[in-house]
């Protein structure tokens, strides 16, 4: 009898058990659409049971207790959702996704000009957000060349050893190609452009937006290889506070504060930089690496908000920045004997912004903005100086108007240039600019799958005459995670005299812009890509964008020597031509972060014979970013290969392998970090002289690898009002 009813009893337990789990399933679909969404990944985090919906959205699970359940969906480009069901109740289960989930999408991009995200924007823009931003400023606190440097097809080229100038290569064409923007004003042109990337901190940034191909349409001349907007922090309710200060062992010390407070009518925000620099010579050949720097930046704004629909700021930003390389002994203790040479860069800026933005009605608007900027620039070589002050200023209005499927934006703008030369110079080689432009730009939603994206600009030059500027952009996307977009547009760049070669030999016996013998540089370009993003298994997020472009320059700006010893600017018989491929390749997993990326470079001048690739150009590059974030650490590794590149004189250089390793620990006060950047020294002088005798008048050959070798650094990011992740 107890036999009996101890077997009735584990029958009883084993159906009461059973019936504690149910198999369900769970369909997830586009908010937007209603369509189902292929590849969604659906997760119960104390089961550690997950699965991928299927073709119909639908992801199945069996033996699922009874109860209610966590249950985590997410999918690439839409907001994840975490919310409780009650198994046992039903079988299956429904949630509708909406799309902004993603990084990307949730945040809208100045840069376009449009109040859309990045997933509807049929031009191709790549994105750095605040949390890449942070890194890199630990990496570089002292300016924004780490930032750009990293990112796929941006080479940053130095043209001068003693004072460190350097200039942004987008795709292989020279600086003066990119239009750099802040906030969407035009930034650093003209005789500040090789100085430019060094004196931008990045500690008060928030977002980079890059848009790599002519944007010439949007933003006028200059933007022929692209356009890079940096986009500034704006002050919250609640206070912000960044103190940092950074120590390398190269001697470098540099401090970083940033402020912003807003309450409902008013806000500020308060920037400051100091950076101190002494002359570093890691190879102890006589000669710096690295300039004695002094630095100072100051930016404040100041916001005023007279209604939930309108703001208004005005900003004012003050630099003071010299440097002075060369000969290590006259650096240090003056001129003697054979050492006698340094070059020194003194310069001053200060410039102004004002933007008026007011959301007329619920579907339309108006800014108004402009910007005055002067800059003061002294360069000083041994028996040789050029000095000269510019002016430039910008001004535009423009109005917006958004429906449901079209966008429309309509502005003008006028910006001027003015470079006065120092009366006492030799060549007087002044120049104003004055150019006015018009344009409107429309995005249409074809389909929900289609968005086509038109665009013309009529800038009119003073001097050069009008350029109409036509561009067209197609995006087509789907559900399942598959986008590609196709674009093209025309570009043009007004010659001045401030170009890299004309840099590289500090613009002695330079002769000035001839504009009647002149014709403004032109340009076409096209770029075609395809994306996609889907979840490899329960837990790994993978993506990969895959561009392919080609750009063209007619009437390209040469710099070429005369008889007489000088030298003067003609345009090029025949084309600038490049063309090449990146690959941008993400995993995640967890809190891991990996980044692949491959550039092709392509640039043949084929005004030369032979049509030879253009020089410093390396036709392969190719990086690894592995990435650790957890609320208490950031730890990164970093591995890239520049390929072999052709100096001016035909000379086949070699390729090379520089690494990086960062370690942040994150505290309640903020955070401690240490850096070793390119630990393994690869440096020019390993390959080849950086410094060519005789002592006293010496040469120095071009630059194609990095000159200061491997950077230890030390730091502290002071947050008085708390971190975010704390402890």
């Amino acid at each position: 009898m107890k036999k009996v009813f101890l077997n009735t009893l584990f029958l009883m337990l084993s159906i009461i058990s059973f019936a504690q789990t149910s198999d369900i399933s769970i369909s997830v679909s586009d908010a937007e659409t209603d369509g189902p969404l292929l590849g969604a990944t659906v997760y119960f985090e104390e089961l550690e049971k997950g699965a991928v919906t299927d073709f119909d959205g639908i992801a199945t699970f069996t033996e699922i207790p009874n109860g209610n359940q966590t249950v985590k969906i997410s999918y690439v480009g839409f907001k994840t959702i975490e919310t409780t069901i009650e198994v046992g109740t039903k079988k299956e289960f429904s949630f509708k996704l909406e799309s902004g989930g993603n990084e990307l999408d949730e945040v809208v991009i100045q840069s376009s000009r449009s109040t859309r995200t990045v997933r509807k924007i049929p031009t191709r823009i790549e994105f750095i957000g605040a949390e890449e931003l942070g890194e890199k400023a630990v990496m570089n606190p002292t300016n924004i060349s780490m930032v750009l440097r990293e990112s796929t097809g941006i080479q940053m080229q130095q043209t001068s050893l003693s004072s460190g100038n350097t200039n942004i290569r987008i795709q292989g064409l020279d600086g003066r190609y990119t239009q750099l923007l802040r906030d969407g004003f035009p930034l650093y042109g003209g005789f500040s452009s090789g100085l430019s990337i060094l004196q931008i901190p990045p500690l008060d940034l928030q977002q980079f937006e890059i848009i790599k191909g002519s944007s010439s349409t949007l933003y006028g001349g200059g933007a022929i290889a692209g356009l890079i907007n940096m986009v500034s922090k704006t002050p919250d309710e609640e206070p912000s506070l960044d103190i940092m200060l950074t120590q390398t062992q190269a001697l470098g010390s540099t401090a970083n504060v940033f402020y912003s407070k807003r309450n409902e009518k008013f806000g500020v925000s308060l920037y400051s930089s100091g950076h101190y620099q002494k002359a570093y010579d890691p190879e102890d050949d006589g000669f710096s690496n690295l300039p004695k720097t002094t630095s100072l930046s100051f930016n404040p704004k100041f916001f005023y908000y007279p209604s939930e629909k309108t703001t208004f700021w005005i900003g004012l930003n003050g630099t003071y920045d010299d440097r002075i390389g060369g000969d290590i002994i006259k650096i240090e203790s003056g001129e003697n004997g054979i050492h006698q040479y340094t070059e020194e860069n003194l310069s001053k800026r200060l410039s102004s912004q004002a933007v008026y933005e007011t959301q007329i009605d619920s579907v339309s608007s108006l800014n108004i903005k402009n910007s005055i900027s002067f800059f003061d620039r002294k360069l000083s070589i041994t028996d040789f100086s050029f000095d000269g002050k510019q002016t430039n200023t910008f001004t535009e209005i423009n109005y917006q108007k958004a429906s449901k499927k079209t966008d429309w934006i309509f502005g003008a703008n006028l910006y001027t240039s003015n470079f006065d030369e120092n009366d006492n110079a030799t060549l007087q080689r002044d120049q104003t600019d004055v150019t006015y432009g018009a344009f409107v730009n429309n995005i249409y939603d074809v389909s929900d799958s289609w968005i086509l994206e038109t665009g013309l600009r009529a800038d009119y030059n003073t001097d050069f005459g009008f350029f109409p500027l036509p561009r067209i952009s197609l995006l087509y996307k789907n559900d399942s995670g598959f986008s590609s977009r196709i674009g093209g547009g025309l570009g043009y760049k007004i010659p001045d005299i401030f170009t890299e070669e004309a840099e590289y030999i500090s613009f002695e016996n330079v002769l000035a812009i001839d504009k009647s013998a002149l014709k403004a540089e032109r340009s076409y370009g096209v770029n075609f890509d395809v994306n996609y993003q889907t979840r490899l298994f329960d837990a790994v997020g993978f993506s990969v964008n895959q561009l392919f472009y080609v750009s063209a320059i007619n009437n390209g700006l040469l710099l070429n020597s005369t008889d007489d010893g000088f030298f003067m600017f003609e345009n090029a018989t025949d084309k600038i031509i490049s063309k090449g491929a990146e690959t941008n390749i993400k995993f995640t997993y967890k809190d891991f972060r990996w980044f692949l990326n491959y550039a092709l470079i392509d640039t043949k001048l084929n005004y030369l014979a032979g049509n030879p690739q253009k020089p410093l150009t390396a036709k392969h590059n190719a990086g690894s970013v592995l990435m650790y974030e957890s609320d208490k650490w950031r730890i990164g590794y970093e591995t890239f290969y520049t390929g072999k590149q052709f100096l001016s004189n035909g000379t086949e250089t070699t390729d090379f392998i520089t690494m990086g390793l960062l370690l942040m620990r994150n505290f309640k006060f903020g955070s401690a970090f240490v850096n070793f950047e390119n630990f393994t020294d690869r440096r020019q002088s390993r390959f080849s002289p950086l410094v060519l005798p005789p002592h006293d008048n010496p040469e120095f050959p071009e630059i194609y690898a990095p000159t200061d070798g491997f950077i230890f650094s030390v730091g502290v990011i002071i947050k008085p009002f708390g971190n975010e992740d704390e402890d």
